[in-house]
């Protein structure tokens, strides 16, 4: 290659680089909206990164042994449409030019399912960071499952983009904690370290080293003094590919809005637009056509959508493998297939555990145990675990490897004391595919989780969530450990589906729905204490908790009565109901495990349930009564628990807080005398 050709393509990477940076400036200023600073500021690495080591096909943003890319600092939205929109992926100009507009498929955070090469849904900082470590953990989970000497099968990397703000949040310690302690080779993060926030320079509240605090969780770590510096990027990012044994983070120094005469390393080009003169003045310092807007030059298109060919030939490459991998190991080819397509085994509900009386009473938390293990004799590819918390949630697979960094085929994670590193990496877990993830801890700790719960329910990721000791019976460990307002909570999660079982035989129910589930993630709210098995040869089959509510027991006629409960309350309302027909009153017991999937039945059916005609009602959870009264018209119509626990044995916590069979029969005699 000739001095002159050298020349012309470092001119031809300005002027890439410089382009991603126009069109993050344009965007935002023509939506009066937006951050530019960091997509300005990124631009050089971005395009080292996406166009000399990503490996994606833009034409088919699903190929499963594509190099899955991360943009944790989310509000740098920008800088990932660019790139999306330049290397050929279905995201026209027009929608860029849309930005942040309603309808758009460039919205002002990336929304997995929402605009094509999107990863995963980003913005609340650092969960991107800890999707990527989920990514990473189920790429060489799936390695160690499928690659032979054939030619490997998984064979990418995760690659993330974060920034200060992702690394002053909690999550990002636990989850490179943990990625460090399992050493995840495949996962490389770019680290933005610009030193700015929102309200100024970095320097007001984030000192630490970051360099040695990855150093401290093995990581390995590198330097770049020059954000702009595409020789140096690449050869960081090379390096970091090289490092097999832990995972990588690059500390990139960069300039905020590069480029700006006047924003350049400020805080008000963080989350503000450049304003029409600057953005002017900026376009002349770069050398970009001044009064051109979204331009996109010839060269730059032709360079960019190298990447189409680049991928196809790349994802070419893997089809043969597969391929061949399908005629040398036909029964492993098909396995592989069935992950990927999130298909079940045919005979995997068969294997569910039937539960009776004579079984005595269970806790549905060890009945819970004793299901997962069951379906996960079949589906093979269910891989989870606990906050340290496995004995407590009973989430242990019995006889199956654990998930370590010298047993990657190993299906029990251990996740340690990191809840919201937990949930964010089932998560993660689940967008990469070809597993389905679970994650255990107490129903109280929900709390910790909540942040990436409420992403996993805005994605529709089917995600599992095992949570146990789900009431004040918890007992002695007292109002720290006892959740009260945590069911309220989550069912204000739109798109989360809870269901709180009654007893064994709807815990194995609940199970099947969880595992059913394709678009919504599904939390199993679970007891301590042990509970009577129901007699279903007495009672409708367990099966109609599909439905979220059904009527367990009834009488002849239109009741006097609906006592409605969840969980371990439905037996105090069964028995509720016996004494009030002793004393002459017709009472129908609901079983309520699930408002989520009762609202999803025809109005026929809840009509069944719950009719009209009958309007004195009551119902029994052992919880924040809020939200009850739409099932049984009155707010005061819940025996519930309106305050924290308390620390003494379950029973005489349950009876000191009213949940006991004499107030129940009492409150419901006092609305059928009123």
């Amino acid at each position: 290659m000739s001095e002159g050709q050298t020349a012309s393509h470092s001119e031809l990477d300005r002027l890439c680089i410089n382009t991603i940076r126009t069109l993050a400036m344009d965007a935002v200023q023509k939506a009066n909206s937006g951050h530019p600073g960091a997509p300005m500021g990124l631009a050089a690495a971005a395009y080292v990164l996406w166009t000399r080591y990503l490996r994606h096909n833009p034409a088919n943003p699903q190929w499963p042994d594509r190099d899955r890319f991360v943009l944790s600092a989310g509000h740098a939205s920008m800088l990932l449409y660019s790139l999306l929109h330049l290397s050929g992926y279905d995201l026209s100009l027009e929608e860029i030019k849309n930005f942040r507009q309603w309808g758009s498929k460039t919205p002002g955070h990336p929304e997995f399912r929402h605009t094509p090469g999107v990863e995963t849904t980003t913005g609340p900082l650092g969960q991107g960071l800890a999707n990527a470590v989920g990514m990473a953990m189920a790429e060489r989970h799936l390695a160690a499952r499928f690659n032979s000497e054939g030619g490997p099968l998984v064979d990418h990397y995760t690659y993330v983009m974060c920034g200060d703000g992702d690394l002053m949040e909690g999550i990002s310690a636990e989850a490179a904690s943990l990625a460090g302690h399992l050493g995840l080779g495949r996962l490389i993060v770019i680290y933005d370290d610009n030193q700015i926030s929102i309200e100024g320079s970095t320097e007001i509240a984030f000192t630490e080293d970051v360099h040695k605090r990855f150093e401290a969780c093995h990581w390995h770590v590198q330097k770049i003094a020059d954000g702009n510096d595409t020789a140096a990027i690449a050869a960081a990012i090379e390096a970091a590919r090289q490092e097999t044994g832990r995972p990588s983070i690059i500390i990139l120094r960069t300039q905020i809005a590069f480029g700006s005469p006047n924003k350049q390393g400020s805080a008000d080009a963080h989350g503000a637009p450049l304003g029409e003169e600057e953005v002017s003045l900026t376009k002349q310092r770069l050398g970009c056509p001044v009064d051109a807007f979204f331009c996109i030059p010839d060269d730059v298109q032709t360079r960019f959508h190298e990447c189409l060919e680049r991928g196809r030939v790349l994802e070419a490459e893997w089809a043969a493998r597969l391929e061949d991998y399908q005629r040398r190991q036909p029964e492993a080819a098909s396995q592989w297939q069935a992950f990927i397509d999130g298909r079940l085994p045919a005979d995997w509900e068969a294997r569910l555990p039937a539960f009776g009386p004579q079984d005595g009473p269970i806790a549905t938390r060890a009945a819970s145990g004793s299901v997962l293990n069951a379906v996960a004799a079949s589906v093979t590819n269910l891989i989870g675990g606990s906050a340290d918390l496995a004995p407590s949630n009973k989430t242990y697979l019995n006889g199956v490897p654990e998930f370590q960094r010298s047993s990657y085929a190993g299906r029990n994670i251990r996740f340690g004391v990191r809840e919201h590193a937990m949930a964010a990496i089932v998560s993660g877990m689940m967008l990469h595919g070809g597993v389905r993830p679970y994650g255990g801890t107490f129903l109280v700790f929900a709390d910790y989780m909540r942040p990436a719960i409420r992403l996993a329910a805005l994605m529709g990721l089917p995600a599992i969530y095992v949570f146990t000791h789900d009431s004040i019976a918890v007992g002695e460990d007292g109002p720290t450990h006892q959740p009260v307002e945590h069911l309220a909570s989550l069912r204000a999660i739109p798109g989360l589906t809870v269901i709180r079982p009654a007893d064994a035989t709807e815990t194995a129910e609940a199970w099947r729905q969880a595992v059913l589930s394709t678009d919504q993630p599904v939390a199993l709210v679970l007891t301590r204490q042990k509970l009577p098995v129901l007699d279903r040869a007495q009672m409708p089959a367990a099966a109609e908790l599909s439905k979220g509510a059904y009527i367990l027991t009834d009488v002849e006629g239109q009741p006097d009565i609906i006592l409605v409960a969840s969980g371990s309350e439905v037996h105090l309302a069964l028995a509720a109901a016996g004494v009030l027909g002793d004393k002459g009153f017709a009472a129908r017991v609901v079983s309520m495990p699930s408002w989520e999937l009762f609202e999803a039945m025809p109005a026929a059916y809840r009509e069944q349930v719950l009719p009209s005609a009958v309007t004195t009602r009551l119902a029994v959870e052992a919880g924040l009564p809020m939200g009850w009264d739409r099932y049984v018209l009155g707010s005061d119509r819940v025996v519930g628990v309106n305050t924290f626990g308390a620390s003494a044995p379950g029973p005489e916590v349950q009876a000191k807080y009213g949940l006991t069979l004499e107030n129940v029969v009492d409150r419901a005699m006092a609305l059928l005398k009123s």
